[in-house]
């Protein structure tokens, strides 16, 4: 069988650079198992942390599959190999090479359910370097609230390779993203398979948006993503978040909640979250009486 040769774009995080994606893992899919597959870097000139996290998941799902992925290193431009030895994603590509600090939320891996290194992971990795001025109260709030994506996917994606993390500052810009992957079923098929109907991508990632449809372990139904308070925070940070799942497509910013159809997609779930830092403080309201953020 001759080996697939996945050429790898320029990857941002806009709409058309997720169907990119959805068109790598397509490719992926449609070779089937036990397929090598080459990971050609000739024509990307840049990778934000999305494009990392997924290629990691991919490159796994690959395995998981019996195949074998090779990155062709050589293809990889130097600015773009800098950051990728940074962030420890070089491990992925075996290259022996530590990773070291500077802008980059450390790519990472999580087969099982570790709640309280993930949490660690996102307190100190993504709003503990002090690129975002937020009270330590709030952070540990925001952070149990992105727990809930990891949470979610653990027990509803029904994903056997794990979920994929990786993130990165730029201070140029003043952005702060963080990205979540992970290679399951799909937030709107779970919805469906709760409702015992079809359902379009967008309704079924609107319910999982809605408040009150709890993400409680006890219950024995699909579980909504309760983010209201990230929700909040993000909208008021002028950020937004994200949720590509399946067929559906989920954003939440200052405007409010988009919620649309996909009909290029991939079998699972890619976050983002957007952060924008400035000096302002965010805190919740009961820290300060002046000044308060809720």
């Amino acid at each position: 069988m001759m080996p697939l040769k996945l050429c790898i774009p320029l990857l941002n995080d806009k709409r058309q650079d997720f169907n990119k994606l959805a068109h790598l893992w397509q490719q992926v899919d449609a070779a089937g198992e036990k397929a090598h597959v080459h990971f050609d870097f000739s024509n990307c000139d840049f990778l934000r942390p999305n494009a990392v996290a997924f290629l990691g998941g991919l490159a796994r799902l690959i395995e998981y599959r019996g195949g074998l992925p090779q990155f062709e290193t050589g293809t990889i431009r130097q600015e773009i190999k800098t950051n990728l030895y940074q962030n420890g994603f070089a491990n992925v590509m075996r290259i022996d090479s530590p990773s070291w600090d500077g802008n980059s939320i450390p790519y990472r891996e999580d087969s099982h359910e570790d709640q309280n290194s993930i949490v660690h992971y996102l307190k100190s990795n993504w709003l503990g370097k002090g690129w975002i001025n937020v009270a330590p109260t709030l952070a540990n709030e925001i952070a149990g609230q992105m727990w809930e994506i990891y949470t979610n996917a653990f027990e509803h994606s029904q994903s056997a390779i794990g979920v994929f993390s990786c993130g990165q500052y730029f201070p140029k810009s003043h952005e702060l993203l963080l990205a979540v992957a992970d290679f399951g079923v799909g937030i709107p098929s779970n919805v469906r398979h709760h409702a015992g109907k079809p359902i379009h991508g967008k309704e079924a990632m609107r319910w999982a948006f809605a408040p009150g449809n709890t993400t409680a372990r006890e219950l024995p139904f699909p579980r909504g993503m309760g983010l209201d308070l990230l929700k909040e925070f993000i909208r008021i940070n002028h950020g937004h978040l994200e949720i590509y799942s399946k067929d559906g497509y989920a954003r939440v910013d200052s405007k409010g909640e988009v919620y649309e159809n996909l009909t290029n997609f991939f079998d699972g779930t890619l976050v983002q979250v957007r952060l924008v830092c400035d000096d302002t403080l965010y805190l919740l309201s009961n820290e300060q009486e002046s000044s308060p953020f809720f």
